[in-house]
């Protein structure tokens, strides 16, 4: 079953930063700077948790990583706009690592 998250990263480092953003486009669609939406497996999770892990400086940098629920469930349905509204994908995002 795959999950929607919500994925936000304060990174310190420019390089680092570009670098985390590469590899969340290879997880997901971006909402906003450093926020994107994920629709991942249990395996995808894990694989974009270590990916991320070997990006960033653990003494330095914060990802912020939250389960929405299942994409056929309330996940689709617990983001809400204000303003100019971003549609998400409605079949699931190729994960890239």
């Amino acid at each position: 079953m795959r999950h929607r998250y919500l994925v936000a990263y304060d990174i310190c480092d420019s390089k680092r930063l570009r670098r985390t953003f590469k590899k969340m486009n290879g997880f997901g669609d971006p909402l906003q700077y450093s926020v994107f939406s994920c629709d991942l497996s249990d395996v995808e999770q894990t694989l974009m948790k270590e990916a991320l892990g070997t990006i960033i400086n653990h003494a330095e940098d914060r990802v912020m990583i939250v389960d929405i629920g299942p994409v056929d469930g309330r996940g689709g349905v617990a983001l809400e706009f204000l303003g100019v509204r971003l549609d998400l994908p409605a079949e699931a995002a190729a994960v890239i690592v």
